[in-house]
């Protein structure tokens, strides 16, 4: 099974869960990862305070929130939960809401759920395995659906090929060049932006390198995930910065080009801001 799989136990998934609001819906998200020894509930109240401070980014697809909220002494280990909403709920995000799977992911480290993440990109970005997370009868079913084989968060469809192609030009090697890619001399370097730089900034850095993959210009730059005090100190050093339109507004002028992207699993609109940003 993925790693994502085993972050998931039965006793974490919770279907036809019942919330009055968003604040709920992540307390019950928060409740599964205390029931298993997780975190303590003091990180269920760090999860909801991060939207408070910076608004309701962690809705990266339609439908779809990611808590999460920084390593501390609460966190015990490396978990995630899976809650699926008896009623849609609203977080305040226009281009995501209302959202329906509320996932908690619990990291003891920067970097033991990377894996995860990328598992989870993959099943999200995917119609059909997505299907199968919203109509999942039982707790089975949802571990099932976060295992199957699928081509992942790499894949593409034809029109994804098409556009990747026109990004790359034949040097005769094979392996594509970057085409008429800076206006100004670039600084190899995007940033990927969250609240705590260590879930929703993974997610989207994930899926911005599948970009980079298709086009061929991975070797050319490098994606680094951050938080948003990091990002300010940071900015200048980049190229530009990918993040949500929450986060965007906590940043302000960071003296760089910021990129709000809606859905964090969207290929297709992580290569529009790419293309924008290098003006190929």
């Amino acid at each position: 099974m993925s790693q994502l799989s085993e972050l998931l136990s039965p006793s974490t998934i919770l279907l036809d869960a019942d919330a009055a609001d968003w604040r709920e819906a992540i307390r019950r998200s928060g409740e599964l990862l205390v029931s298993t020894g997780a975190t303590d509930p003091a990180y269920t109240e760090a999860m909801i305070r991060t939207v408070e401070e910076h608004g309701p980014y962690i809705v990266i697809a339609p439908g779809f929130a990611l808590a999460h909220s920084r390593p501390d002494e609460s966190v015990h280990r490396t978990g995630m939960s899976f809650v699926r909403l008896a009623e849609p709920i609203a977080f305040g995000n226009a281009a995501n809401d209302p959202v329906t799977l509320v996932m908690a992911l619990a990291a003891a480290d920067s970097s033991a759920h990377r894996e995860a993440l990328a598992a989870l990109a993959g099943v999200l970005a995917d119609p059909a395995r997505r299907s199968l997370l919203d109509e999942a009868r039982t707790r089975e079913d949802v571990l099932a659906a976060l295992a199957a084989d699928g081509a992942g968060p790499g894949e593409r469809s034809a029109e994804d090929s098409r556009s990747g192609a026109a990004a790359r030009t034949d040097t005769g090697s094979g392996t594509g060049a970057m085409v008429d890619a800076h206006a100004v001399p670039s600084k190899k370097l995007l940033l990927t932006v969250c609240g705590n730089g260590l879930g929703t900034s993974l997610f989207l850095k994930n899926t911005a390198e599948q970009v980079l993959e298709r086009w061929g210009w991975s070797s050319h730059l490098d994606v680094q995930a951050t938080d948003t005090i990091s990002a300010k100190g940071r900015a200048k050093d980049s190229d530009a910065i990918l993040t949500s339109g929450a986060i965007a507004d906590t940043l302000g002028e960071v003296g760089v080009r910021v990129e709000v992207i809606e859905n964090f699993t969207s290929q297709a609109e992580i290569d529009a801001a790419l293309r924008r940003i290098y003006a190929v």
